[in-house]
């Protein structure tokens, strides 16, 4: 029986048409890529950049969504490497240690607020939908899809906004930008509070966007906003007129005069260059990362809370109730007797400064690495078995 298998299949020909069957059957390749986990990898790089399949990201129900962010940790580090090897590639310093635990911690907390809050903040959403819709949008054609991510992109856009122009929510929103580096590291350096710095500019949309297309979008948008978080993408070209870029969001996180309160787009930057807020990447003038007034710090926790703290003190101080609201829901340049966003100029002009750095013995840092990784896995385990969801 051996030899006769093997001489049926000892035809040239019979062998080529086999192996075109099996090159064409997309079940077979299904299954192979799938045993090697290369499909399930390629999607979700593509998930990086908002590049899906709108029918397989499109789901009826809220508990059918996955958690396309927690999912993406594996794919967060691994860009970090790449850059790391770029870096070394282009002759640069590479990431500084302190900084980027400091960074990846505040990713953990801010992780570790949505297994505290339990997505309280999206329960309006799913109230107001429920009870509210003025439309019901089909769940399973297109339109709604595409509907809902330029929806939730231009709601981004306004609570990104409002988290720079309102002090209580720059209270949070300054946690993202306190490090004096630009690197993708950065890109996860977010508060605890940040689902509920926002969550009220989403609302219009529930009155027609299904709540089960708002928590995938809303997903989606803030993993391309990770890899924006680069110095080693100069320019995208063409691309740089309608997305949010690297190029465009170095702006964004600079000190500089002529980079504040600029470049709030999330996915799209017409938003930006619609309502005035567009601020091109100037090549003569070095940007500067970090706070205005930097914070010598890597500790967490201070500063998750510093500049809260900060507000309440200013609350304070003010001798009337309408200065007291006006500190905490006016800009953070707001003086009394100055326009809302304060004037300009009395805005700070920051120059290339020193970075804070504090420097330990080599030993000090290998524990550190150890330890915190060992955090990190102990933290994906959780998330994986959903007690982070």
């Amino acid at each position: 029986m051996g030899s006769l298998k093997f001489e049926s299949y000892n035809n040239s020909e019979e062998i080529t048409s086999v192996f075109i069957n099996l090159v064409n059957d997309d079940s077979y390749k299904d299954s192979y890529f799938d045993e090697y986990g290369v499909k399930s990898f390629l999607k979700g790089m593509g998930r990086m950049f908002y590049i899906v399949n709108p029918s397989e990201t499109t789901f009826r129900d809220v508990n059918d969504v996955p958690s396309f962010y927690r999912d993406a940790w594996p794919y967060f580090l691994l860009f970090m490497l790449i850059e790391n090897i770029l870096l070394i590639i282009e002759n640069r310093p590479l990431y500084r240690l302190n900084d980027t635990i400091t960074s990846l911690s505040h990713g953990l907390i801010e992780h570790s607020g949505k297994l505290l809050f339990r997505a309280g903040e999206s329960y309006a959403y799913f109230y107001i939908y429920q009870h509210f819709k003025l439309m019901e949008l089909p769940w399973n054609r297109p339109i709604t899809w595409y509907l809902a991510a330029i929806g939730v992109d231009f709601c981004y856009y306004w609570v990104h906004r409002a988290c720079h122009e309102v002090h209580i929510l720059w209270a949070q929103h300054q946690v993202h930008h306190s490090s004096e580096e630009f690197n993708l590291a950065v890109g996860l350096r977010q508060s605890i509070l940040q689902g509920w710095c926002g969550f009220i500019f989403y609302l219009p949309l529930a009155f027609y966007i299904p709540p089960a297309h708002f928590i995938t979008h809303q997903q989606f948008n803030l993993l391309y906003q990770f890899w924006i978080h680069t110095k080693s993408i100069k320019t995208l070209g063409p691309l740089e007129y309608i997305f949010n870029t690297p190029q465009h969001h170095r702006v964004h996180h600079g000190s500089n005069i002529y980079c504040l309160d600029k470049n709030y787009g999330g996915v799209l930057i017409i938003w930006d260059r619609i309502f005035g807020t567009f601020a091109e990447e100037k090549k003569d003038e070095e940007i500067v990362y970090g706070l205005v007034y930097n914070q010598p710090s890597f500790n967490p926790l201070h500063l998750q809370t510093f500049y809260t703290e900060y507000v309440i003190q200013r609350f304070n101080s003010m001798t009337t109730w309408r200065h007291k609201l006006a500190a905490i829901f006016y800009g953070p340049s707001w003086q009394p007797g100055k326009p809302r966003l304060g004037l300009e100029e009395d805005k700070v002009k920051v120059v290339p400064r020193p970075v804070y750095d504090v420097r330990i013995p080599l030993w000090c840092n290998i524990y550190l690495l150890i330890h915190f990784s060992i955090m990190v896995y102990g933290f994906h385990l959780l998330a994986v078995h959903h007690v982070v969801s």
